[in-house]
């Protein structure tokens, strides 16, 4: 397949398939498309995100978290699973990965997981909380105007948990995204196989 899993629309067969998938404590069976991210499963970067929320800034209740490249999922079924009063955005530029989102919600009863393309959020909105696996592939340009953009969409007291291929330029990302956020604190929360979490703290102050 030449497209990439963050190319808006895809030629590839996208024809839903049944996955068995372990997330939030519990195996869950959903549906995945050879058209997006990851299609078989967990890849290595969510899982360690996951499986490392411990480390993170505690999310408030009744908190609005933004799951930004959702794929199939699993960051945002994850996200409602556990805070199950929080309203739960999962945004992608691509239509199949956000009918399969829409469809594993509907699968699991998560009736507070809003799916939308990035153009379909409202200016107004702002999250408490991101957790994303960034498409780290889209190139330098693009991938820093992509995270100034939802990075500026915090709320004052909000937080953000990026996970990046430390190979794929983890250490230098913390430090541009420091720079570029003088008024929240960018640390390293997290390291595993190969892989850092980055969390972009609240507005100091």
């Amino acid at each position: 397949m030449s497209e990439h899993y963050f190319s808006p629309a895809s030629e590839a067969d996208q024809a839903p398939f049944p996955l068995r998938v372990h997330l939030a404590g519990a195996e869950r069976d959903l549906v995945s498309s050879s058209a997006v991210f990851s299609a078989r499963g967990l890849d290595k970067a969510t899982a360690v995100l996951l499986d490392r929320l411990d480390v993170l800034a505690p999310v408030p209740p009744g908190a609005r978290i933004l799951d930004l490249g959702c794929g199939w999922g699993p960051i945002a079924l994850s996200a409602a699973l556990l805070h199950p009063d929080a309203e739960v955005w999962a945004v992608d530029v691509t239509a199949r990965a956000r009918a399969l989102t829409r469809a594993n919600a509907e699968r699991l009863g998560l009736d507070r997981v809003r799916v939308a393309a990035p153009e379909e959020v409202p200016d107004d909105v702002r999250f408490d909380a991101i957790w994303s696996n960034p498409p780290i592939r889209i190139g330098k340009q693009e991938l820093h105007a992509l995270l100034l953009h939802w990075t500026a969409r915090l709320a004052p007291t909000g937080t953000a948990a990026l996970v990046v291929g430390k190979n794929l330029g983890a250490d230098p990302l913390a430090r541009w995204l420091g720079e570029q956020l003088p008024a929240r604190e960018v640390r390293k929360a997290a390291s595993a196989k190969g892989f850092r979490i980055l969390e972009v703290g609240p507005e100091e102050g």
